[in-house]
């Protein structure tokens, strides 16, 4: 699929797996939170809160978008720091589905129990196991695994 990718550089590789990966994980936000009476407005918006705290809430729009931007730039960071883990540790490089994965997890892991709880997020939601397995599970598929395979690839 993307062998003959000359264009794919990591100039143009981080940017992408950062649209890519974040727009997937919006989208599954939206659709676990819409059936449960959230809108994609306030899925957003509670991004947003991590920063603004229940002020995020009463924002508009404007909070959404504010949420929306500070989810691609986490993202972004986390996109970066694999970059300089898979530059460093080239087996990584060699088996992206493997270290997609595993950055999946990692990914989830760190919002979950460090960026989340050290945040204002005036929230803090109590997860059943199937919650937390699924959750892993879209995180490992739906943002590892897109990050590593259009990020790692040039550093292959």
């Amino acid at each position: 699929m993307l062998k003959s990718a000359p264009w794919l550089t990591v100039g143009t590789a981080w940017p992408l797996a950062t649209l890519v990966a974040g727009t997937l994980d919006l989208l599954y936000a939206c659709a676990v939170n819409g059936p449960k009476g959230a809108p994609p407005l306030r899925v957003m918006q509670s991004v947003a809160s991590g920063l603004l705290g229940r002020a995020a809430f009463e924002g508009g729009l404007a909070s959404a978008l504010l949420g929306v931007w500070l989810h691609f730039v986490i993202l972004a960071v986390a996109v970066g720091l694999f970059c300089a883990v898979v530059a460093r540790l080239h087996v990584l490089a060699a088996h992206p589905v493997l270290a997609g994965l595993l950055a999946g997890a990692v990914i989830f892991a760190v919002m979950n129990a460090v960026v989340v709880p050290l945040s204002a997020a005036p929230f803090r939601t109590l997860h059943t196991p199937w919650q937390v397995a699924r959750d892993l599970l879209a995180h490992m598929l739906l943002v590892g695994l897109p990050v590593s395979l259009l990020a790692a690839r040039p550093l292959r």
